[in-house]
């Protein structure tokens, strides 16, 4: 996360850090608390360095993984002890978080029902999510469109909308 930090401030525009380990199909009980363990303290590190050298507004800090996961177990009896309390992926809904980049600092946007599972309110697709983003870094994710074979491209597919209650 250091390294992140000076890379930041030498003006590398893009860095991405990555944390191996979060494939939690199995044995998630005691694997993910460890994950978190290693990851927590560095990653607030990094947005209060970034915030008491002045950069945070600057820099878009996102932290996220490709999917959610079910929060029920499969439990899946007469496998070997790694493959108990597994957790299949969840792709109708995952949560992610942005820090500094002219986000809204400190609220939760969005709701699942009550098991955790579908969007309720403030639902996010990827695309307007990737819209969103692309907004903070000063892009129209619209003037990136091309025609190929008869069909419109773009960053975002041919969707997204920036989700204005976010933006700080």
């Amino acid at each position: 996360m250091r390294l992140a930090r000076l890379l930041s401030e030498a003006g590398v525009r893009f860095v991405q850090v990555t944390i191996d380990g979060w494939d939690h199909h199995g044995d998630i009980y005691s694997a993910l608390p460890n994950s978190c363990a290693g990851a927590d303290k560095p990653i607030a590190g990094l947005i209060k360095d970034l915030k008491r050298r002045g950069l945070l507004d600057e820099t878009l800090v996102l932290w996220s993984g490709q999917f959610g996961r079910s929060h029920w177990s499969q439990d899946l009896s007469g496998t070997s002890p790694i493959e108990k309390n597994v957790r299949e992926h969840q792709q109708k809904s995952f949560c992610n978080w942005l820090a500094g980049g002219g986000f809204k600092p400190g609220f939760a946007y969005g709701a699942t029902n009550e098991l955790g599972y579908l969007p309720v309110e403030g639902r996010v697709h990827l695309h307007d999510l990737h819209a969103t983003l692309l907004h903070q870094l000063g892009i129209d994710h619209e003037q990136l469109t091309r025609r190929h074979a008869g069909r419109d491209f773009r960053l975002t597919d041919v969707y997204g909308n920036v989700v204005q209650e976010i933006i700080a």
